[in-house]
């Protein structure tokens, strides 16, 4: 049987599952392709302080790219979501997600165009397929936690933006990913609040992430959450701001415990909180000023 295995050198950097998905929208048959990751394939590198991972690139498989191949995609009616949720789409939700595969489709287009999740994955697709994914949590419930979900969708299509305006220069792909940035600033936010207020737990998520090497948990979504408004937060009301940013300080210092020794926080994140802290206070300190 011929391979359909992305290959990137003449190597396999990807293969179809064997296992058979059926789309719970519209009933289309196909294999989910999954991204192998032995053999040298990915070399980590520096972790930013969006707490996404880089990789150095392979002499034998090129850059490669781990969150190209996250989310489950239907082929034909572009409903997506993480390879957990995906067969278990709300049914009430069904007809207006069938009736809306066409916008969906078309919508993705003018951002990514010519794509075709019937061919192998690579970064282009891989952004989409992320930017689906923020889109299709909207048909899920409550329980699902949809919110956070549609924060990390966001912040990954972001990060995979940055990389194809790495490539592409010029083509306005870094504006794209400062607006689905700020998206993630919102939605992280919104499901740290929702929680806050018991309208959407966030047990309907195992992983935080929000990239694939490690879950920083709860606190890394806080941290995040933090990050986000600092960075990609509303700046033209200076009151406003200032009251924002003297929350997401408390919060870094309590969770992070900034001023005490801790040794039970990530290692990695507990530095990284430390320097959002410092920043915070600058800015916070400049704007008294």
């Amino acid at each position: 049987m011929k391979s359909n295995a992305h290959e990137t050198h003449d190597l396999k950097v990807s293969f179809q599952s064997k296992e058979e998905i059926m789309c719970p929208v519209c009933d289309t048959v196909f294999h989910r392709e999954e991204m192998l990751s032995g053999s040298g394939r990915l070399i980590a590198g520096a972790l930013t302080d969006e707490l996404h991972r880089l990789y150095e690139p392979s002499v034998k498989y090129g850059e490669l790219f781990p969150l190209a191949y996250q989310a489950t995609v239907c082929p034909c009616c572009w409903y997506a979501s993480t390879e957990k949720d995906f067969l278990q789409f709300p049914h009430n939700m069904r007809d207006t997600a069938f009736d809306t595969q066409y916008q969906r489709i078309n919508d993705t287009g003018l951002i990514f165009p010519g794509i075709d999740f019937h061919e192998p994955r690579e970064l282009f697709s891989g952004a989409a397929s992320q930017y689906l994914t923020l889109r299709c949590y909207e048909y899920f419930p409550k329980e699902f936690s949809p919110t956070i979900k549609q924060a990390i969708a966001a912040l990954r299509t972001g990060w995979l933006l940055d990389h194809i305006n790495e490539r592409r220069p010029g083509e306005h792909y870094d504006w794209l990913a400062v607006l689905f940035k700020r998206k993630a600033f919102f939605l992280y936010n919104e499901a740290i609040n929702r929680e806050l207020e018991g309208k959407e737990k966030l047990s309907g998520l195992n992983n935080f992430g929000p990239d694939t090497d490690k879950n920083y948990a709860y606190e890394g979504a806080l941290y995040l959450g933090a990050l986000l408004r600092l960075k990609y937060g509303p700046r033209k009301n200076t009151e406003l701001r200032i009251s924002q940013l003297g929350e997401a300080k408390r919060t870094i210092a309590k969770i992070f415990g900034i001023g005490k020794s801790s040794k039970s926080k990530p290692g990695p994140l507990l530095e990284y909180a430390r320097s959002l802290y410092e920043q915070l206070n600058k800015e916070l300190n400049e704007t008294d000023e």
